[in-house]
């Protein structure tokens, strides 16, 4: 029977996994594992929050069942990892890659799924739980959406059949041989989706054979007529067409359709990727277009909100699709598109990935140092050191005793993070509990680094979680914040602003000592920014209930009045929107607020102040006259 121990029990286990124990399984499946794990460690304080809650009724119960379901798949697929690779060709690899991404994409819908079908009413989950879920589901909805739609309506099918099988043990009509001797011949590739969704299940061979003749029977009921492939009467002979197409031709031969060009480079796209206004672009151009500091949309000139470049998959296929149609060769990173110079470039960075793992630590530092110079210079040098596998290497190189080379290397990660794709390849290779050990143990300018690598990778929602969960990284950050050269602390206070977004950090934040820097950074006029950075970090955190009254018992009341009085304008009202919300349904805070002669600079503010500030003042206003009447 699934309970919710089991759930915890999986979660747990699956959480534990590491690099190290998936050393000898081949890539895609060794990040795939890592992906995995890292998505499943995030469910930890679900599973804990449903346990306390009991399963109180059948819908709780079938839920737990539904979640043990998906997370068993789910250890299995990492169990692939953890197995020893058996030996096997070129064509037999690829075979085994094709059927681990189906395998995996199953796994990724299940939970989806689980997850989506989540019964709140029957649990009392926290909002900062419900926080780590929606991100969860958006993480696995982008993994689903990256590796396409195929096999859903299959997965939908054997999932109810599966749901069957736990629920009721049952057992169903075999089919007969006739019947399957047919299915073999017209839907092998459905036979083989079949067959892989079972083996992760954890199925007996006649639970496989009950889905398959399941699927056979919806097939067969819903199957449309067939339709014949058109046939060009005026095509050439045989012998002409075989020689047309065996001819590869050129894009410049075919009028290329105007959606497959970029806008800027006007050529044909090979990784067409989404800006924040709607438009597609080359990767490569427009990553150069934001390099060179434009923030506007080259097409349509509107103010680009983010600079994510989201992989525009369906255009890339229809790309891929009509180049097939038309014998065009289609076009690839391997070739100088105008993306990058792939010759001399890439063998020397090769070269110095080979050197990080050198048995020299001069020739290991001398690698990293030239390999931070290369990844601060350019968007394409970063792709270039990634797909080289730099990454790993440098993050071993953060457990080396020499500071120096250490500070090459977290420094390196930095401007590796740059470019967002490199953002993912970092958290997977295992970089964060290194980067933290950085920023407590490291030179001075390694722990300024290691803070602002940690705001680069934050800046994915993803990483926020998995980040302020690390054991000791927020107090680390915190402790760069009190005692750190000038750029440290403004690193600190960054990464700090960034992590606390995110509900569940600001309460880590504020227990591993935060208020005390920032109260000293309120009275600070002698650092330019000092007071800024304290006031964005508290109006973050006092809207979390348990900040507000560490916020508050810390005595930042008073300071926060003098800088109505004496402080800049944006001070004035980030001052002055902190006190509204200490005030907001607290009697005590107005109270003190009053007593402290807020009247006068609020009144003043009320008049002069900016359209927020004004806002701001005046509801502060109100408060306080209804506070005297009372």
């Amino acid at each position: 029977m699934a309970t919710v121990e089991a759930a915890a029990e999986i979660v747990r286990e699956i959480a534990a996994v590491g690099a190290a124990d998936l050393a000898a399984a081949a890539e895609p499946l060794r990040s795939d594992c890592l992906r995995l794990a890292r998505k499943v460690s995030l469910l930890s304080h679900l599973v804990a929050e449903v346990a306390e809650a009991g399963e109180a009724d059948a819908a709780a119960a079938a839920w737990v069942r539904e979640l043990v379901r998906a997370l068993e798949a789910a250890r299995r697929f990492v169990a692939l990892g953890r197995a020893p690779p058996a030996a096997a060709g070129a064509s037999d690899q690829d075979a085994i890659c094709n059927n681990t991404a189906v395998q995996l994409k199953y796994v990724t819908w299940q939970l989806q799924a689980a997850l989506t079908n989540l019964p709140h009413s029957c649990f009392q989950i926290s909002d900062e739980v419900q926080e780590e879920v929606e991100l969860v589901r958006a993480q696995l909805r982008r993994e689903m959406e990256k590796n396409g739609a195929l096999d859903v309506n299959i997965f939908t099918k054997a999932h109810d059949i599966l749901a069957r099988i736990d629920n009721a043990g049952s057992q169903s009509q075999q089919p007969e041989s006739s019947q399957m001797e047919k299915f073999r011949k017209d839907h092998l590739e459905l036979q083989n989706v079949v067959l892989l969704v079972s083996e992760i299940s954890g199925l007996s061979k006649s639970d496989m054979t009950k889905i398959t003749s399941e699927l056979i029977e919806g097939l067969e009921n819903v199957r449309p007529p067939d339709s014949p492939k058109s046939v060009n009467v005026d095509s050439q002979s045989s012998d002409e067409t075989k020689g047309s197409s065996e001819k590869v031709k050129k894009p410049d031969s075919v009028a290329t359709p105007e959606d497959f060009r970029c806008p800027i480079s006007l050529e044909l796209m090979r990784d067409p990727v989404i800006v924040s206004t709607g438009q597609t672009y080359e990767r490569a151009f427009i990553q150069r277009w934001i390099d060179c500091g434009n923030r506007t949309c080259p097409k349509t000139q509107q103010k680009l909100q983010n600079l994510t470049l989201t992989p525009n998959y369906v255009l890339r296929s229809l790309i891929t699709q009509w180049c097939d149609e038309k014998g065009i060769e289609p076009p690839s990173r391997s070739k100088n598109d105008g993306s990058f110079e792939v010759g001399g470039d890439r063998l020397a960075i090769e070269a110095l990935v080979r050197n990080l793992s050198s048995s020299s630590l001069d020739e290991r530092k001398s690698a990293a140092a030239e390999i931070r110079s290369l990844a601060k210079k350019s968007t394409d040098n970063r792709i270039l050191i990634a797909e080289s596998s730099a990454i790993p290497a440098l993050v071993k190189l953060l457990s080396s005793k020499d500071l120096k080379t250490q500070e090459h290397a977290v420094t390196a990660l930095l401007n590796l993070s740059i470019y967002d794709q490199n953002k993912e390849l970092i958290v997977v290779a295992g970089a964060i509990v290194p980067i933290i050990q950085v920023l407590r143990m490291g030179s001075m300018e390694a722990r300024e680094n290691a803070a602002a690598s940690i705001f680069s990778l934050s800046l994915i929602d993803d990483n926020k979680i998995m980040i302020g969960s690390t054991p000791g990284a927020i107090e680390a950050l915190v402790e760069l914040l009190q005692s750190g050269s000038s750029r440290g602390r403004k690193d600190a206070a960054t990464a700090l602003f960034n992590l606390c977004t995110y509900q569940a950090n600001k309460v880590r934040a504020v227990r591993a000592g935060i208020l005390a820097p920032l109260i000293r950074m309120l009275q600070d006029s002698s650092r330019n920014g000092a007071i800024d950075e304290a006031l964005t970090i508290i109006s973050v955190l006092v809207s979390h209930h348990e900040c507000k009254s560490a916020i508050s018992k810390a005595h930042a009341i008073p300071f926060l009045i003098d800088l109505l009085r004496s402080g800049q304008a944006r001070n004035k009202e980030n001052a002055a929107a902190i006190l509204l919300a200490l005030c907001k349904k607290d009697a005590e805070n107005l109270a003190c607020i009053g007593r402290l002669g807020a009247q006068i600079p609020l009144t003043e503010l009320a008049k002069t102040g900016t359209d927020r500030a004004k806002r701001k003042a005046t509801s502060l206003l109100e408060h306080l006259s209804k506070l005297q009447v009372l």
